[in-house]
C-alpha cells in the first residue's frame, strides 16, 4: 500500500520505483513543434546526450538520434492535433536502488500542450535577490537544478516583475528565469559563458551560431551587473522565443533586436 495525501492507495496506482521522483536522476527538455517538425532537434538531442552522459545514463532507443526524437514528439503533436504544440519530455533512470543506482537504462515520458508565440517586449526586469545560479557538472542541462527557477520565478511573481535576471554568489550575470541573456554593446554580443551556472540552451546556441554567421563579435565570459547595464540593447532567448527587454531596474534600454537575429526569430537555422 502507499500513502498518498493522507489516503491509502494500492501500489500499482503510481508506477514506482520512479527514480526522476525519488531521488532527481534524470532531465528534461523543453521543445517545440510546429507542422510537424521539431524546432532546432540536432541541438536538443546533442543536450540530452551530453546530459546522459553527465548522469550515467543510456537514451533509449527510441530517443537515440535527432531523427528518432523528432519522429516520436511530432506523432505526440499529430494526435494531440496540434498544429504547434509545447512539449516537455522528462528522462529518468530506470530500476530501483538508493543513491548507488542499479541501471543505466533510461525510461521517458513526453507531454503536449498548446503553443503559443509571446514576443512580446519585457517592460520590467531586475536583478534576483534570493537566489543564485550555481555551476555544477550538471548545470548545463535542465532538471537537475530546477528548484533555482522555481524560487527565481516565485521571487518575480512575489515583485511584479516581468522578467528576473539571476547572477553566481560572486555576482556574475548567469541567465534569466526561464531563458538565456544576451546583450549588444557597441556593435559586439555578449553572453554569460556555461561558468556561470547558466544552461546550455538550444536557442542561446542558435543565436550565437547567427551572430558568428553575420559576422559580429561574440564574448562570453563572467560579467558583472554593471556591465549588463551598460548594454545598448538586452534581449532574452528560449526554445519559445526571443524577446527585448526594455527595463532593468532603473536603467532603461532603447536598442533594437540586432539585425542577424531575423533569421532566428523566423524560425529559419540551418540545425533546423
Amino acid at each position: 500500500m502507499l500513502l498518498l495525501n493522507g489516503t491509502l492507495l494500492a501500489a500499482q496506482s503510481l508506477p514506482l520505483p520512479n527514480r526522476g521522483f525519488t531521488f532527481g536522476d534524470g532531465f528534461f527538455e523543453t521543445l517545440i513543434v510546429e507542422n510537424g517538425r521539431l524546432r532546432l532537434a540536432a541541438d536538443h538531442w546533442a543536450r540530452m546526450e551530453q546530459a546522459a552522459a553527465a548522469l550515467y545514463l543510456e537514451l533509449p532507443d527510441a530517443l537515440d538520434s535527432a531523427e528518432k526524437l523528432e519522429k516520436q514528439l511530432a506523432r505526440l503533436a499529430e494526435v494531440h492535433t496540434l498544429r504547434a504544440a509545447r512539449l516537455r519530455l522528462h528522462v529518468w533512470r530506470a530500476g530501483a536502488g538508493l543513491y548507488t543506482p542499479e541501471s543505466s537504462a533510461a525510461e521517458w515520458l513526453a507531454t503536449a500542450a498548446p503553443y503559443v508565440a509571446n514576443d512580446s517586449l519585457i517592460m520590467q526586469a531586475d536583478f534576483a535577490r534570493q537566489t543564485h545560479s550555481i555551476y555544477s557538472p550538471l548545470s548545463f542541462c535542465k532538471g537537475p537544478q530546477a528548484w533555482i527557477y522555481v524560487r527565481a520565478a516565485h521571487e518575480r511573481q512575489q515583485r511584479g516583475l516581468d522578467e528576473i535576471i539571476l547572477c553566481d554568489t560572486a555576482g556574475h550575470v548567469a541567465e534569466a528565469g526561464a531563458a538565456a541573456i544576451f546583450w549588444m554593446k557597441d556593435g559586439m554580443l555578449y553572453t554569460p559563458s556555461l561558468e556561470s551556472g547558466c544552461v546550455a540552451g538550444v536557442r542561446r546556441a542558435q543565436v550565437l551560431r547567427a551572430a558568428r554567421a553575420a559576422g559580429v563579435k561574440c564574448h562570453q565570459g563572467l560579467f558583472k551587473e554593471e556591465v549588463l547595464l551598460a548594454a545598448n540593447a538586452v534581449f532574452t532567448a528560449n526554445a519559445a522565443a526571443v524577446r527585448l527587454v526594455r527595463h532593468i531596474g532603473w536603467v532603461a534600454f532603447a536598442g533594437a533586436l540586432p539585425p542577424f537575429l531575423a533569421r532566428v526569430v523566423a524560425q529559419t537555422d540551418e540545425k533546423w
